[in-house]
């Protein structure tokens, strides 16, 4: 009984520390983020991506990838919009910041080019055997859901800032994949595939 009691008291202060960390961030959602990415998360810039109901693990560490670690050194993820804004923010801000946007719900974007999107739905699902290049659902999902803490979740994100992260990893200008994965598929694909896969991407749901 004591037992029951204190895993129920453990689970009341557990749940309001969590529902203050979303406060903390959607505080500051409101005051630093919402002009770019909008105050719940789902920007309307193609050039902002959506973080609405993305997962916190994945948004802390991007977060954490744009800061510099070490001063005289280059972040993680390099960003001149994101480094400056990510420099102020403490471990617990970005805590706060990661729960409240995974807490708000997506509204997801759309595939703009029908023909495009058919030619992503099959490199998503089976990839492209010609180059080596996997299924792309092999790692986020039959459906873009992702995977917490590895995987980002994709469905519905706009195509224009999947295809520019997709180009960043095969140009080397974004780096912070794990052990280089995203880059070594990337590297393998054309600029059209590339946009077949974005397209399908942005009309997952």
């Amino acid at each position: 009984m004591l037992r029951l009691l204190a895993l129920s008291a453990l689970s009341v202060v557990l749940g309001t520390a969590a529902a203050q960390n979303a406060a903390r961030g959607q505080r500051i959602a409101g005051q630093v983020c919402a002009a770019c990415h909008a105050a719940d998360g789902n920007s309307v810039a193609a050039a902002n991506p959506k973080i609405a109901g993305q997962f916190a693990e994945y948004l802390q560490k991007q977060l954490g990838d744009f800061k510099v670690a070490q001063p005289g050194k280059k972040p993680a993820r390099e960003s001149a919009i994101m480094t400056p804004m990510a420099a102020n923010l403490s471990d617990d801000d970005i805590q706060g910041l990661a729960a409240y946007y995974a807490g708000q719900k997506l509204r997801p974007a759309s595939a703009a080019d029908k023909d495009l999107a058919a030619l992503g739905q099959k490199i998503w699902r089976g990839g492209i055997a010609a180059s080596s290049v996997p299924a792309c659902a092999g790692c986020h999902g039959p459906a873009g859901a992702g995977i917490p803490a590895q995987y980002p979740r994709l469905a519905g994100q706009f195509a224009e800032y999947v295809a520019a992260q997709l180009k960043g990893f095969r140009d080397g200008a974004r780096s912070n994949d794990v052990n280089g994965v995203m880059r070594g598929v990337a590297a393998r694909m054309s600029e059209r595939e590339i946009q077949a896969v974005a397209q399908y991407a942005a009309g997952l749901r």
